[in-house]
């Protein structure tokens, strides 16, 4: 192959460097594996943390609570429930799921901030938690799902979505006891 005399050989290799880049970025935006560097101190973020906290408030005032020990806390099923399975999960119906949906023309309509793609995600994230909660519990997920959906379409990125999924999970577990 003939190079072409007006590129040099280091200009080459970033310019096949930049396309790799370019590439990798494409295939880690669909599922929402683009890092997303700030999502932390977006005032939307800080907000969804608070409404954590809120319904963790609502819990403690109207509802028998059992919180965890520090034993507990440190338990492979607190870890599994606070870290791995909120992770898996956001993989699974945000980056997988909902990314798809996002590449459709339809998945991207919405209204005040909510895609069809984060609606028919979150119908899809209850009825995965139906076989687990009782039917309440799991109808009850649709509002952490939506805004998890809507952080996902926000950032670009599934990362908010696991540290708000996680966070949420941890103060749930840890004020109503491990199953």
């Amino acid at each position: 192959m003939e190079r072409s005399r007006d590129v040099t050989p280091l200009q080459d290799s970033q310019t096949f460097q930049s396309k790799c880049s370019a590439v990798i970025r494409a295939v880690a935006s669909t599922p929402g594996l683009a890092w997303c560097p700030s999502f932390y101190r977006d005032k939307a973020f800080l907000v969804a943390l608070l409404a954590g906290g809120g319904f963790w408030l609502g819990l403690w005032l109207w509802l028998p609570i059992h919180p965890i020990t520090l034993a507990q806390v440190l338990s492979q099923a607190f870890l599994f429930r606070a870290i791995l399975y909120p992770a898996l999960e956001e993989l699974i119906f945000r980056g997988y799921l909902q990314g798809q949906l996002r590449q459709q023309s339809w998945g991207q309509q919405g209204w005040g901030g909510l895609t069809l793609a984060n609606c028919f995600t979150s119908l899809f994230f209850v009825a995965g938690h139906w076989w687990s909660h009782p039917p309440l519990w799991a109808a009850a997920v649709l509002l952490p799902s939506l805004i998890f959906g809507y952080c996902r379409d926000r950032y670009i990125s599934i990362y908010p979505c696991i540290v708000l999924h996680a966070f949420y999970n941890a103060g749930y577990f840890g004020l109503t006891g491990l199953p």
